[in-house]
């Protein structure tokens, strides 16, 4: 089985191999593309001739020359050499020594989406669908619905792309079932296989589907126990398949012909005490109802409402769903969060709920309020829109104090699109500057922050936005923006400004800045990519190009949110401290964390159904928190492959055609 190498520059072909009767794994990796139809496999592409001994041809040599150091590097090799072979081929013996293989899998940041209607008679597919174009923002990479319909069967469609492209007409009719399960999901690690899309699927016991969102940080453990003990396959490099698994093989114990609430409740309260790390989950059992449950720190977001059935009759409907925007939509009433480390379990005949797990440090993200969630959602009763006018108004008290420091004055305030509007607005207010439109966006360009390649997100900004010069020409422009992450956007920005005759260039973020790993689901890479790594402000606006940075306190920034709702006590704030609200996150852990996640290797793939795997690097941390080698999950093995592909597990009612 062959994968991607990603420390290569150039398309490259891995394959690991593992012997279990030794401690130490042995890799291989052929360098190189395909030869032609007219190259022999034991020629070299360029003069074509023969390889003789270890050495082959003077192509040949040249690429080993280039690439021999950084594959010895990103493969944890304490030696290479050159085999004899088609190709060349680079066989080495890890430094690292392990008795098993292991993967280091990898978040996503996701919206999730569950709906039961009374009557069975009505398909869920199309609400649920609509629910999901509402949590687009939250992913933009794939998304999928599984529903259930009768006697229990499973109907899937799950793709990559837009909701609007993916579930057409014909697309929502094949999936039946008064009952599903939605997801969105935004790519992290050059991801963008659609076997990872999700919701995921296991068929034992009972017949199970669950949506993820979040991030675990103990999957080396897990891994382990899913192999040794558990004996169970895990097909991808998502986390949220383990989790899936973690919570199938505690129902199995059971070892009932059929489960109850009680047993449903028993199984996530053990699975609470073996995984770590954020998680909201939408899960759905087979001909049984929709099961939804929190962390106990409570970090993603997740709540739930009801409505009259549309049926009619006593019956009610019921909505689990990220943010509280989707049930305004769809007319579902009383809508409440989730509560950390509670489970709740419905079906037709009622609603069950239980604390399944010991109490823990309530700490929604903070970032939620900050960037992702959609300003007119509501989270854990916080309004959005309300915080991000508290963060304007604190961000202005701000502004005046630095601007006063640098004897500067300023003639306009212009947000950048969509996020910081807002916060712009009531910023432009209490200063009593005129507030501007001055960039104007192109709706049809997805996210920059959440794009997968440095270079991608470079080239989309100017695509994405558009400085209208009669705003800035000869003016000293405040340019607010939610938050600085990689610096990416705001460079560009701040120079087109300049380009439009800007006199001078003053960025204000209503947020901290931004100088450590998130590890619960966002995908911020590597701390050397965060601007304001290692940087004082004034390093920050000069690695930028702007006259100067301003940045909103982490204090002001809690107290904006904390207001609406005095209970949230602690956030995750964990990507401006760096400090982490579940423990168990080391600098091994982080540096394995951000090798895998730098942009360096996002989009060293080959992209693919069945017998390819996206170039996420491998790599993970053992229980002991040892950063072990890279090692890739083969694809191609035996055993269900829990929707990779049409033709096994589920059928999926996508079609490229």
């Amino acid at each position: 089985m062959y994968y991607a190498c990603p420390a290569l520059q150039m398309r490259t072909q891995t394959r690991r191999i593992h012997d279990p009767q030794r401690t130490t794994g042995t890799a291989l990796a052929s360098v190189g593309r395909p030869p032609r139809r007219s190259e022999p496999w034991h020629r070299d592409p360029g003069d074509g001739r023969p390889f003789r001994g270890r050495s082959g041809g003077p192509v040949w040599q040249k690429i080993w020359r280039q690439v021999k150091g950084r594959i010895a590097a990103a493969l944890s090799l304490e030696r290479c050499r050159i085999v004899p072979r088609a190709r060349l081929y680079i066989v080495g013996r890890c430094v690292h020594r392990r008795r098993r293989p292991c993967l280091f899998l990898l978040p996503t940041m996701c919206g999730i989406l569950g709906l039961l209607l009374h009557d069975p008679a009505i398909d869920a597919a199309s609400e649920i669908g609509e629910g999901l174009s509402l949590l687009q923002h939250r992913g933009q990479d794939a998304c999928g619905i599984v529903t259930c319909g009768p006697k229990g069967r499973f109907y899937q469609c799950k793709a990559n792309g837009m909701v609007r492209d993916v579930f057409d007409a014909n697309a929502i009719s094949r999936l039946i079932g008064g009952m599903g399960v939605g997801h969105v999901r935004y790519p992290t690690a050059g991801s963008s296989n659609h076997a990872e899309a999700q919701p995921f699927y296991v068929n034992s016991p009972y017949g199970i589907v669950m949506a993820h969102n979040g991030n675990l940080i103990n999957t080396g453990n897990l891994l382990h126990y899913m192999d040794a003990v558990a004996h169970r396959h895990i097909n991808t490099t998502s986390d949220s398949e383990l989790l899936l698994n973690i919570f199938a093989d505690n129902l199995q114990q059971t070892g009932k012909f059929r489960i109850n609430e009680e047993d449903i409740f028993t199984a996530i309260g053990g699975l609470m005490q073996q995984v770590k790390g954020a998680y909201a989950c939408v899960a759905m059992l087979a001909g049984f109802g929709i099961i939804a449950f929190r962390d106990p720190n409570g970090i993603r977001p997740l709540g739930m409402g009801w409505r009259k059935a549309l049926g009619g009759g006593a019956g009610k409907d019921w909505l689990f769903a990220s943010e509280s925007v989707v049930a305004d939509a769809s007319g579902f009433v009383e809508w409440e969060d989730v509560r950390p480390g509670e489970a709740v379990i419905i079906t037709r005949n009622g609603v069950s709920r239980r604390q399944v797990s010991q109490p823990a440090t309530f700490a929604p993200d903070i970032f939620e309020y900050v960037y992702f969630a959609r300003p007119d959602s509501v989270l854990d009763g916080v309004s959005v829109y309300r915080s991000r006018m508290a963060m304007g108004d604190a961000l202005a008290d701000e502004v005046k104090r630095v601007l006063d420091e640098h004897n500067l004055s300023v003639d306009v305030v212009i947000p950048v699109p969509d996020t910081s509007r807002v916060a712009a607005l009531n910023l432009a207010q209490k200063l009593q500057l005129p507030y501007r439109e001055g960039f104007i966006k192109n709706r049809y360009v997805g996210r920059t922050f959440i794009m997968p390649g440095q270079q991608m997100r470079k080239k989309n900004v100017r695509r994405k936005l558009n400085a209208m010069a009669l705003e800035f020409s000869g003016k000293n422009v405040l340019i607010v923006d939610d938050s600085i992450v990689r610096g990416t956007t705001s460079k560009e920005i701040i120079q087109m400004a300049k380009d439009v005759g800007a006199k001078k260039v003053i960025v204000a973020s209503c947020a901290p800045p931004i100088r450590h790993v998130n590890v619960y689901g966002i995908d911020m890479p590597s701390r050397v990519e965060l601007v304001a790594h290692n940087r004082s402000n004034d390093e920050i606006a000069q690695a930028i190009g702007a006259d100067l940075v301003i940045f909103q306190t982490l204090p002001d920034l809690v107290a904006s949110v904390r207001q609406f709702n005095p209970a949230l006590e602690t956030f995750d704030c964990s990507v401006f401290t760096g400090e982490y609200v579940t423990g168990g996150v080391d600098e091994a852990y982080l540096g394995t964390l951000e090798q895998l996640r730098a942009d360096n290797v996002k989009g060293r793939k080959e992209v693919g159904g069945l017998g390819t795997l996206e170039g996420k690097g491998g790599g993970a941390v053992d229980h002991m928190g040892q950063a072990q080698e890279s090692m890739e999950l083969p694809v191609g093995c035996s055993g269900p492959m829990n929707g990779a592909d049409s033709t096994v597990g589920l059928h999926n009612t996508y079609s490229l055609s």
